[in-house]
């Protein structure tokens, strides 16, 4: 019988792997569903691989650690609000009202909301979850608006509003305070904007 050869490393086969065209965006929605689901703590790259159908080597082959995972994951969740520079490019009147609607308009929608509640959650729990979602919330969002600012401080500012932002999505969508949880998402905005045009656009 002839001997077969030694299995390589690295990417594994083809054929056991489930690997293919959109095996990558498979892994990347199962890992979103699993961090909804289970958050970071417990969710694994070998119950992600299993829902993605694929071979646990090949999640590890696109993204590698589960804290890299889980910043992919976060950076599909928040891909809407990659656009809030745009938002600040259209001037800074009522820019506060058009941030607003467009942050809250992300977590009014079903589809993103529970990936982001998952985000807060394993934030909260977990400390390299929360510096995976710090790192991304900085380098790749508040960094971005500050950018567009002329005020004094603008990173500042940034983060100013952001937490403005993140502090009512948390008791609104994740510890579900009343009556903010179920208060008119128009009549939020209406409160916030003030305060966030406030922070970006006084000297």
């Amino acid at each position: 019988m002839t001997a077969l050869p030694p299995r390589r490393r690295g990417r594994p086969a083809r054929t056991e792997a489930g690997a293919g065209p959109g095996a990558r965006e498979r892994i990347l929605e199962a890992a979103r569903a699993e961090f909804a689901a289970r958050g970071y703590d417990k969710a694994s790259i070998r119950g992600i691989a299993k829902a993605a159908g694929v071979d646990p080597a090949l999640v590890h082959h696109y993204f590698g650690t589960k804290e890299q995972v889980f910043g992919a994951a976060i950076e599909v969740s928040f891909e809407p609000a990659m656009n809030v520079p745009d938002v600040l490019l259209a001037g800074t009147d009522e820019v506060g009202e058009r941030l607003a609607r467009t942050f809250f308009g992300i977590w009014e929608n079903p589809a993103t909301r529970a990936q982001l509640v998952a985000v807060l959650r394993s934030a909260l729990t977990n400390d390299v979850a929360a510096a995976v979602f710090r790192g991304f919330v900085l380098r790749r969002l508040l960094e971005r608006v500050a950018g567009e600012l002329n005020v004094p401080d603008p990173k500042f500012r940034a983060e100013l509003a952001a937490s403005q932002m993140v502090g009512v999505a948390m008791l609104r969508y994740v510890v579900k305070v009343e009556p903010l949880a179920t208060a008119d998402i128009e009549d939020i905005i209406a409160l916030v904007a003030p305060t966030l045009q406030r922070y970006l656009t006084e000297q």
